[in-house]
């Protein structure tokens, strides 16, 4: 295509520069950002670790209550008594549900008045009444769960 010099003189322009300019530092902000949302769930996952006592375990029998099977974590929900015999309503972080659907666990798996018992590491703050789930037991019809890389 012919232009008749009016090209060059378009290119050369201070306005032509200038947008050249606002795409560059356009495009670097959209990197930036595209970075950030990408960093974001990496950092907002935390360590058990920072939140229980992972070298400490504590066994609790009980109800069911409710069985939250939701990301990130799905979570046990248990009416049992403490070690003063006070029922409490304790709650158990399990895995993550796509890990837990790999291994059969579904959300139907657990339902509302299953008495089951749960093993994990205790919450570090314990009037909150936490517990990392290690493993869990439905003694009415032998089902058990551990973690695969310490299944017997």
């Amino acid at each position: 295509m012919h232009c008749g010099g009016e090209c060059a003189k378009l290119r050369s322009t201070p306005a032509a520069a200038g947008n050249i300019a606002e795409d560059a530092v356009r495009s670097i902000l959209l990197v930036l950002l595209g970075g950030a949302f990408a960093i974001a769930p990496l950092s907002s996952h935390h360590s058990f670790a920072a939140h229980y006592f992972e070298d400490q375990s504590m066994t609790i029998t009980g109800d069911l209550v409710e069985f939250e099977y939701r990301s990130p974590h799905a979570w046990v929900h248990v009416m049992a008594p403490d070690e003063g015999g006070t029922v409490r309503r304790y709650a158990a972080e399990w895995a993550n549900p796509n890990r837990l659907v790999q291994q059969g666990i579904t959300k139907d798996t657990l339902q509302p008045g299953d008495r089951i018992v749960v093993v994990g590491s205790p919450g570090r703050n314990s009037g909150e009444y936490k517990i990392h789930l290690k493993g869990i037991d439905r003694p009415a019809d032998g089902w058990k769960w551990r973690p695969a890389r310490n299944r017997r």
